[in-house]
């Protein structure tokens, strides 16, 4: 019931009777991208700045978590008194 039926005869694929004189004439051309060196001193700039910028907010976190800490224990000590 679950399995498939196939045909008596089948039918061979076609054939390519076709040859292609010359491969390199069926190839596309590839465009040609030119990137500015300014462009590329952009981006390294870019970057740069905000990979600065991403270490200084993990740092500004860290310090104001280790503030946090140690407020906590300040008050929890001025509470037990």
């Amino acid at each position: 019931m679950f399995l498939p039926k196939y045909p008596d005869s089948p039918t061979p694929p076609p054939a390519h009777s076709h040859t292609v004189a010359d491969p390199m004439s069926t190839r596309r051309p590839v465009p040609q991208i030119s990137i500015s060196s300014g462009a590329v001193a952009a981006v390294l700039v870019g970057g740069v700045v905000l990979t600065a910028l991403l270490a200084a907010v993990a740092v500004a976190a860290v310090s104001v978590a280790v503030a946090a800490v140690v407020l906590r224990s300040l008050l929890r000590d001025q509470h037990r008194r």
